[in-house]
């Protein structure tokens, strides 16, 4: 038995720290829990962006899944941006072999842009195969557009209908974020089987905003690993994404859209001591 709950993150590695599996060892680690890894893909990345991806082979994403699951007592997972439909099939099998539970699936396939991030191929693996089997899938608006086949919402009424759509998919609950909306609350919808219940957080004026979906996920999976009720879990995820989005500002990390302050619970402020 676990003396310390463990969660996994399955996803991309972030070599700017601010999002992917980085940004979720952090907010786990941050929400109390024990993390682990499973690197599905490696990135180049920045707070600028992005500029080479390098794939991990599906067979060395499932060695990992085995190397995990078969040692490790895990609680909750929760599973980012995998780019290939191979991956993905690899990713069900070995949750299905393993039994896992709590699966916290943040489908990262549409950019903000609204530019479409994974292959035909690949978002039908996605829905046929990871749906199924997730507790609580967490698209933002432009994902759960593109699941839907609809326009990008603008009210809340739009909003309900595409989770609705969405909740027909998967055997769990899912969670709508509203933080790309023009509004001034970051409204985020969960819906589940006989149930809906909305989340609003002032929205808060910064650029610093990189890696808050991976973020917000994750710290649901740590939730969920420690024991809450779904909606309890995700209301105590984002009540922290929201703090960790307002103490952004005092790390000054990078030139672009900064990270997030993953610890502003748990650091004082930092203060950097100049080069002699």
């Amino acid at each position: 038995m676990n003396t310390i709950p463990i969660a996994v993150t399955i996803a991309g590695s972030d070599s700017g720290g601010g999002a992917g599996i980085q940004a979720d060892i952090k907010s786990m680690s941050a929400n109390g829990v024990y993390a682990a890894s499973v690197i599905a893909a490696l990135t180049a990345q920045n707070t600028m962006g992005v500029t080479a991806i390098h794939d991990v082979p599906a067979d060395f994403v499932a060695a990992q899944i085995d190397a995990v699951f078969s040692d490790l007592d895990v609680d909750a997972v929760k599973v980012g941006m995998l780019s290939r439909a191979e991956t993905i099939g690899a990713v069900a099998r070995g949750l299905r072999d393993y039994r896992a539970r709590n699966i916290v699936l943040d489908p990262v396939m549409v950019a903000t842009s609204g530019d479409l991030l994974l292959r035909e191929d690949a978002v039908e693996a996605l829905v046929c195969e990871l749906f199924p089997l997730a507790s609580l899938i967490t698209p933002n608006l432009h994902e759960a557009a593109r699941l839907t086949g609809t326009p990008l919402a603008e009210s809340r009424k739009e909003i309900v209908a595409q989770a609705e759509a969405l909740a027909e998919t998967t055997i769990g609950a899912v969670l709508v974020k509203g933080g790309h909306a023009a509004t001034g609350e970051a409204e985020d919808l969960l819906v589940w089987d006989g149930g809906r219940k909305w989340f609003s957080a002032p929205r808060i004026d910064t650029v610093n905003t990189h890696g808050t979906g991976c973020s917000l996920s994750s710290a649901i999976a740590a939730h969920l690993a420690l024991g809450k009720p779904l909606a309890e879990a995700v209301d105590a995820a984002k009540t922290w994404l929201t703090g960790a989005i307002r103490a952004s500002g005092e790390l000054h990390v990078g030139q672009g859209h900064g990270p997030i302050h993953h610890f502003h619970e748990l650091w004082s402020k930092p203060v950097r001591t100049p080069a002699v």
